[in-house]
């Protein structure tokens, strides 16, 4: 192997890594990985480089914020501890769900082995993810009452389109229809955060969580405000099975956006699910969207929502991809509506 081939971009070493290239812009933003520079300026990452990245990414997937992977990379463990309990804690209860998925399939072969038929549904509720949600309904306006049915909902559902095109609508029906659902809508800070201030003096739990999100995310490079706090009680309510946020950047800066969106993606594959409807690039990075999370796209001609696979080519990509914009933008466009006539 040459010399030269030791040496990656920043589109093959984010590859190689499992991350995205903003990911490496942002650990070297923040002081974390310095990589190497060609001749010509532009950016590469060597051996040494890798090493330290890898090890970058491993704290980030136990979920370890931007400031706590720098004091454990500068010899202070301290912050792992906590990280490990949770991942633990998350590895049991897969190990739990495995017992149980074995426990099944013991029982229906015991039921062959009796010359017993198979029940009804079984053998789809063995494949299915455990807790697996689905949902199905009829299409309200503005479209024509089409059936719509969303199966294998991913613990992280991006909801988006143009305006006009229906997704609030779809978002509504989704809290309506799915068992135990809340929605956030975009007057959840509207009192000036007085309500949100009143429930975490009622709930000392919720508080604490509450507190520990905003910690998080405030060394994660977020800007507190009631916004964020507000935003923070309805995810961090445990009693809701799944939460539909309206507009899930609004009042967000980008620094905040992305904050936010970095803690969410590190629930982990058994959280209960978020549907977040958003038009911004922050929230919904493209070239960041895990196994764990789906987009679903509302056509501006109200076509019936479909689920968009995140990768150029891939039927809805370009229209998902117009429909977002930078954070910057967003702000100039926070609060417009489109409005039509329903025709009876």
């Amino acid at each position: 192997m040459s010399a030269a081939a030791l040496f990656l971009n920043p589109s093959e070493a984010a590859r190689r890594l499992g991350v995205s290239a903003k990911a490496l812009r942002l650990y070297e933003q923040r002081g974390l990985l310095e990589p190497l520079r060609t001749a010509a300026g532009w950016r590469a990452y060597g051996p040494d480089q890798m090493e330290r990245a890898t090890e970058i990414a491993a704290l980030r997937a136990l979920g370890l914020s931007l400031a706590q992977v720098a004091r454990v990379l500068d010899g202070d463990p301290r912050s792992l501890e906590p990280a490990l309990a949770e991942h633990q804690a998350a590895l049991e209860g897969r190990i739990r769900q495995l017992t149980g998925a074995v426990g099944r399939v013991r029982d229906l072969r015991a039921g062959l082995a009796r010359g017993e038929a198979v029940p009804a549904g079984d053998l789809a509720r063995l494949v299915e993810p455990a807790g697996a949600v689905h949902v199905a309904f009829d299409l309200p306006w503005p479209w024509g009452g089409e059936h719509f049915e969303l199966h294998d909902i991913r613990p992280l559902t991006f909801l988006t389109g143009p305006l006009g095109c229906g997704k609030t609508r779809l978002a509504l029906h989704l809290a309506e229809t799915l068992p135990g659902a809340v929605f956030l809508d975009l007057d959840r800070a509207a009192d000036g955060g007085a309500a949100t201030r009143a429930v975490l003096a009622a709930d000392p739990a919720l508080r604490s969580r509450v507190d520990q999100a905003l910690a998080w995310l405030a060394e994660e490079g977020a800007v507190v405000s009631d916004a964020l706090i507000a935003l923070l009680v309805g995810l961090e309510a445990q009693a809701p099975t799944v939460v539909v946020v309206d507009m899930v950047e609004q009042g967000l800066d980008q620094a905040t956006q992305e904050a936010l969106i970095a803690r969410l993606r590190r629930r982990g594959p058994g959280a209960r699910p978020l549907f977040l409807m958003t038009r911004s690039n922050a929230i919904l990075d493209l070239a960041a969207v895990g196994p764990d999370e789906a987009i679903l796209y509302c056509p501006a001609n109200h076509s019936p929502p479909i689920r968009v696979a995140p990768y150029p080519g891939a039927h809805g990509y370009e229209a998902v991809a117009t429909c977002l914009a930078s954070p910057e933008v967003r702000a100039r466009t926070e609060g417009m509506r489109v409005s039509r006539p329903q025709v009876a």
